[in-house]
């Protein structure tokens, strides 16, 4: 069978993520119950990261560990990629010790290379452009919290990877999709536009925040700087004022809806303390269920694929 990547959200058919929240759900209970199972026994997944990161790190190691595997930290210090070693030879020599290898880094020109010389299955764990993982963790999310068809997700912030990958799931899953910024912080027009025409007018940016949260089922927020951003940090503060998820916000929106933030957060800018801690947060069960959604995808991916 021919190794899958998972680079982008759009990589899945609509019937392998519903089988991949399927499976996910069902690892979480055999774990919650101590029977987490040995799936993975004897894979060896690498990970690679040039940002690093608390829920990406730990997730992925925790949860090859849980299902019997094992798991490789890598940093730049020891590979060089890009400059000590050419990103296809390190590709092609990994792919000779290790049953898949996940990435983490700026450039998803770099995460493409490395699968196009990778003969094992590479996972995004985060690029510039895209972050499927977080995806799959939030889709987990809210399938415990009614589900997401028919819905309306509402994304507070700037036309990140995070936004661009709710996008790309959009064009998956029957839901609607408004990204909520200031003017000038969309995605790029030739994305946005494929996108809207794809879902048909599912998804869609609004500049005012009070219109973008009337009605929503999810609101979802992100810090205003990413990584790499810190350089642009006190001129985003000043445009992202207005886009505070606060209880003001919250009372805006449909009577049960659920809060997500992909963290970490910056309380007091972002979102307000008293939202993130409040009764329609779902912050923490998100960050957990990155680990379940992960070692869904890690099974498919190095355990022998979609049948």
């Amino acid at each position: 069978m021919p190794k899958r990547d998972f680079l982008t959200v759009t990589d899945l058919s609509r019937g392998e993520i519903e089988d991949l929240l399927d499976l996910a759900a069902e690892l979480k209970r055999d774990l919650a119950a101590g029977n987490p199972g040995a799936p993975m026994g004897g894979k060896i997944l690498a990970l690679i990261f040039h940002k690093p990161s608390l829920r990406t790190r730990v997730s992925f190691e925790a949860g090859m560990n849980r299902l019997g595997g094992s798991a490789l930290y890598l940093t730049d210090a020891e590979i060089g990629m890009g400059s000590r070693e050419a990103i296809s030879d390190v590709g092609r020599v990994l792919s000779r010790y290790v049953d898949g290898i996940m990435i983490r880094t700026f450039d998803h020109a770099w995460l493409e290379e490395l699968a196009r010389h990778a003969t094992v299955p590479v996972i995004n764990g985060l690029t510039d452009h895209a972050h499927p993982c977080q995806i799959l963790a939030d889709l987990l999310t809210l399938r415990e919290n009614g589900g997401v068809e028919g819905r309306r997700v509402v994304f507070v912030g700037d036309g990140n990877n995070v936004a661009r990958s709710w996008m790309n799931a959009a064009r998956r899953l029957d839901f609607r999709f408004t990204l909520c910024c200031p003017e000038g912080y969309e995605p790029e027009p030739g994305f946005l536009n494929e996108v809207k025409a794809e879902t048909g007018g599912r998804v869609r940016v609004e500049h005012d925040l009070a219109m973008a949260a009337e009605d929503a089922d999810v609101l979802y927020t992100d810090v205003w700087a990413s990584m790499g951003q810190e350089d642009e940090a006190l001129a985003r503060t000043r445009v992202f004022q207005p886009y505070q998820v606060n209880a003001d916000v919250v009372g805006r929106a449909a009577p049960g809806c659920i809060v997500l933030h992909c963290l970490p957060a910056h309380r007091g800018e972002e979102i307000t303390h008293d939202v993130l801690e409040g009764p329609r947060s779902r912050v923490f069960d998100q960050a957990e269920n990155r680990m379940h959604a992960q070692n869904a995808l890690l099974v498919r991916l190095l355990g022998g694929g979609w049948s």
